[in-house]
């Protein structure tokens, strides 16, 4: 079962985004896996505290997108392949990254600067290592 407890909200995006941005980033991570059940829109309400509709809300536009499977009376579970994932993981890496490159024009920081800063701070955080 796909566990919600590390899920923290935050006033960045509505609640049901929110919601929806926790499991790709869990499936790009691998620790979502195909077949994976989900919690029912009830029991997240409860264990989230929000209102039913907003799980509604995120769990239809998971199954637009081919990352849910839901069946009326059946269990909700993720429906994952290596080709969903790799998509998964391409769009939060561009979502993120876009986010960091509008806040470095923002400060009119170059891109050979973003670079730089990128390099510099990658070394501090992980001293060189790849992973």
């Amino acid at each position: 079962m796909v566990s919600f407890e590390q899920l923290v909200f935050d006033e960045s995006s509505p609640i049901y985004m929110q919601i929806i941005r926790f499991v790709k980033q869990k499936i790009a991570a691998g620790v979502i896996q195909d077949k994976e059940e989900m919690p029912s829109r009830r029991v997240l309400s409860a264990l989230l505290g929000v209102n039913p509709n907003t799980i509604q809300k995120a769990y239809r536009i998971l199954e637009e997108e081919g990352i849910l499977c839901s069946h009326s009376g059946v269990k909700s579970y993720i429906d994952l392949n290596a080709e969903k994932r790799e998509r998964i993981y391409q769009e939060l890496l561009e979502s993120d990254t876009l986010v960091w490159i509008k806040a470095m024009k923002r400060m009119g920081v170059t891109k050979q600067e973003a670079a730089r800063l990128f390099e510099r701070v990658w070394e501090k955080e992980y001293g060189g290592k790849e992973e």
